[in-house]
């Protein structure tokens, strides 16, 4: 029996060890393969600190421990978190304890006030 596996345009890897995979040997490889390297600049461990933070969040204020019944229960519930929760209600240490809107808002207030003093 064979099985069918259609073809893959691209593929980018993700590397949690970057260093050892710096070298033009194992990018030639990859590149063989059809296959991208996602690495950041040396010394910049930051780039997908957000994105794991939010990700956390969202598991262990939310996701974990829960059963959805159906997929749309899910997704709806997750809308839920994300639009109504997370972004409007939920503070956030690297916001000054603000939620996103409210920060939005007073950078938004902030730059109108600056441009009415200039």
């Amino acid at each position: 029996m064979k099985c069918y596996s259609p073809p893959i345009r691209a593929v980018l890897r993700r590397l949690v060890e970057p260093e050892q995979y710096a070298s033009h040997a194992h990018r030639s490889k990859l590149a063989e393969y059809g296959m991208r390297c996602s690495m950041s600049r040396k010394a910049n461990c930051w780039d997908n600190a957000p994105t794991e933070s939010f990700f956390n969040s969202l598991k262990n204020e939310r996701v974990h421990g829960t059963r959805y019944a159906t997929r749309d229960e899910a997704i709806a519930d997750l809308f839920d978190y994300i639009e109504v929760f997370y972004n409007r209600s939920r503070r956030h240490s690297t916001l000054g304890y603000h939620s996103p809107i409210q920060f939005l808002q007073d950078w938004i207030a902030t730059q109108h006030a600056r441009k009415i003093a200039a």
